[in-house]
């Protein structure tokens, strides 16, 4: 048994699920609305502010979406509850990013400046205090759509393993090589 799809979704208050015919399931709450298509080998069932997932057989195909559904799930549940944030730091010297109208404006030492609309359901927000790296703050309410809007932020400029420089998230450490070293003589 999967212990990941085994585990109810608890469903807070202000949040409402609804499950289709054909196994799409819709959560609606404060923050926005999401859907999902589940597979109709997985069964739903909400009862007393809980979401149970049951597999039909245990063949190899099913048994591994069991705990995908119920990840998938437990993000919309999660995502249209609180939301998710991820935050993005730039480090070199003269990055900096602003933003206007839901577009993001990027200079990142190219000789032209990058400007990136952000989709409606991602905010942006960025951040440059005096002696540290200017910060890009997303938050949405899909944690895929964010995910994919920040993997795209970060390839702009990804952290080179010299001197560090680039985008990189919030935390990330990033390995560093050493250079080239002067011949002994």
């Amino acid at each position: 048994m999967s212990r990941i799809g085994k585990m109810p979704i608890v469903i807070p208050a202000g949040v409402q699920i609804s499950i289709a015919d054909d196994n799409v399931i819709t959560v609606k709450g404060k923050l926005g609305t999401l859907t999902q298509k589940v597979d109709p080998n997985v069964m739903l069932k909400v009862e007393d502010n809980h979401l149970t997932l049951k597999r039909a057989n245990e063949e190899q195909d099913i048994r591994s979406k069991h705990g995908l559904y119920r990840s998938l799930l437990a993000n919309m549940v999660k995502g249209v509850s609180e939301g998710f944030t991820i935050t993005q730091e730039l480090v070199g010297v003269g990055y900096k990013a602003t933003v206007v109208n839901n577009v993001l404006e990027l200079a990142l030492g190219y000789s032209h400046a990058i400007f990136f609309e952000m989709p409606a359901e991602v905010t942006v927000t960025t951040a440059a205090e005096r002696g540290k790296n200017p910060t890009i703050t997303l938050t949405s309410f899909d944690k895929q759509l964010l995910g994919q809007v920040a993997a795209k932020i970060r390839s702009m400029r990804k952290p080179e393993p010299y001197k560090g420089k680039g985008i990189r998230f919030m935390g990330e450490v990033v390995k560093k090589k050493a250079g080239k070293s002067a011949s002994d003589k």
